[in-house]
């Protein structure tokens, strides 16, 4: 009788170039070469050094020598595909080598040399098989692949190449692992380099794939080393069976996908950190020292997980103790929106201590916004407002945006006069905008505020709570004694719970009060 494959040994080499006496059904084999079986009885006799997907010859059933990897003898390679019913143990192709036949008696088919190409990338969903690309060279014989079966009891396809040239070439989205022998010569590697530039191109060739290290036994720490390099395990030759490699890889598959994803997500948090870094940097530092004014903001972008949105706002005051504040919003909700309003919100800063003010500084903000927008229908509204420095009277200046707030003691909270409100900036060439002189009182809180804050809805109908909705709401807070920071997070709170959850839009609010 056939001689077993023993479970603890070196992967064994090819033990026969035939199989078991033929029954009545057929299988096929590997490579698609018809192949002989052997009479009971026979044994290995002739080792040929190579894995099962790459022997040197096979016996056809006229006895002639067929070429490895051939059903018509052209020595085309193809992709083992086995689907019988479990037999005894044979050679190249048989029960005996990873993907071969598991069928008995004789078959036949056609090597494509590709093989089934399912782009998967590394990992295979449910339901797929694994595959495997074994890139060894041992013309003197000694590698054979022993059977392999994936936690499904799908056989585990084999792909064999036997330098890098090749293995780049069978390197394709369906290979799931792959198979080194370190003993590989590296091409071009003298004597005395590193012992393992030949996994370090691999490594560069296939990224994404698991790796596994094959290395002689009691060469442990030379398989350590290639695990430290990037292999995801290292293996003996002569300690291992089909069931143990077979695990091997589903580990060292399992292992990269848990890897890849582990390195993403570290990839991602440390972008997501860069970026509010960066976001924390654009956003306003008010410019007040010297001023008896107080200040409060409140900002919420629309972008989930963003720290900056197209609203912007800013507060200063120049040298004759003016203080400027503005508060914008540029049409849109996306990165490219955000960042122009950081622009537009700098220049304002830089045009205000330059000394513009009213409709000179508005025009020269439209033409910035027009030399950096990247589209021609991007526009954004603005609302400015210059404070004297005794704090009783400001001037104000609306382009297309909702006008401020008002509260003083005594009085309900109303809105500043919006008759004089010219065009957003970036829709009219050569358009004005009036500034309209108002008297604030000794004593008052100014809030501005972009449409983000009013154009939430009230419940679950298409009622918007508007300009009306958002007076009366912030007459409530006040009436509650709340002020600065609280009142803006108040409003901002009840807004969003008028809403039923998160607003969509941008959301700024800027707050400057003066106490007697």
């Amino acid at each position: 009788m056939p001689v077993p494959v023993p479970r603890q040994r070196a992967i064994p080499a090819v033990e026969s170039g035939q199989a078991q006496p033929a029954s009545s059904g057929t299988g096929p084999s590997k490579e698609g070469a018809p192949r002989e079986s052997a009479p009971p009885g026979s044994t290995a006799t002739e080792p040929t050094g190579r894995t099962a997907a790459t022997a040197t010859a096979m016996t056809g059933p006229d006895g002639s020598a067929v070429p490895s990897g051939s059903a018509d003898g052209t020595g085309q390679s193809g992709q083992i595909d086995a689907t019988g019913q479990p037999g005894g143990p044979v050679s190249v192709g048989g029960p005996g080598s990873v993907g071969g036949s598991t069928g008995t008696g004789t078959g036949t088919g056609t090597g494509t040399g590709t093989g089934t190409t399912k782009p998967t990338g590394v990992i295979a969903p449910t339901g797929t098989s694994l595959t495997l690309l074994v890139i060894e060279d041992d013309p003197g014989g000694s590698t054979a692949v022993p059977e392999l079966r994936d936690s499904a009891g799908k056989p585990i396809r084999v792909r064999t190449a036997r330098n890098l040239t090749e293995a780049a070439r069978l390197l394709t989205d369906d290979v799931h692992c792959i198979l080194l022998d370190l003993a590989l010569p590296a091409a071009g590697r003298a004597e005395g380099d590193d012992e393992l530039a030949v996994l370090r191109r691999v490594l560069e060739l296939a990224p994404r794939h698991a790796v596994l290290a094959l290395t002689a036994s009691g060469d442990a720490e030379r398989g350590a080393e290639a695990v430290r390099v990037g292999a995801q395990d290292y293996l003996f030759r002569d300690e291992l069976d089909g069931r143990l490699l077979s695990r091997a890889i589903r580990y060292a598959v399992e292992r990269k996908r848990s890897d890849t994803a582990e390195r993403r997500l570290a990839e991602g948090r440390l972008r997501a950190q860069e970026n509010r870094r960066l976001e924390r940097g654009l956003l306003p530092t008010p410019l007040l020292e010297g001023s008896s004014l107080h200040f409060a903001a409140r900002y919420r972008p629309g972008r989930s997980r963003a720290l900056l949105g197209g609203d912007f706002y800013d507060t200063v005051r120049t040298p004759d103790g003016t203080v400027h504040a503005m508060i914008g919003d540029v049409c849109g909700h996306g990165p490219d929106e955000a960042a122009l309003g950081v622009e537009m919100r700098i220049a304002w800063r830089a045009l205000t201590l330059a000394g513009l003010c009213g409709d000179q500084l508005l025009g020269t903000l439209q033409q910035v916004l027009e030399h950096e927008r990247s589209d021609d229908e991007i526009f954004a509204t603005l609302c400015t407002v210059d404070i004297a420095p005794d704090g009783r009277r400001a001037g104000m200046c609306l382009a297309g945006h909702p006008a401020p707030l008002i509260a003083r003691p005594g009085r309900p909270a109303r809105l500043l006069p919006y008759e004089n409100n010219g065009p957003a900036l970036g829709l009219l060439p050569g358009a004005r905008w009036p500034r309209t002189q108002v008297e604030l009182g000794p004593e008052w809180s100014l809030m501005l505020y972009t449409d983000g804050l009013i154009e939430g809805h009230i419940g679950q109908g298409r009622e918007r709570l508007g300009e009306d909705g958002m007076v009366e709401m912030v007459r409530r807070q006040l009436a509650a004694g709340l002020r600065g920071e609280a009142l803006l997070r108040a409003t901002v709170n009840e807004a969003r719970h008028l809403n039923g959850g998160e607003l969509t839009d941008d959301v700024a609010v800027l707050l400057l009060d003066r106490t007697g």
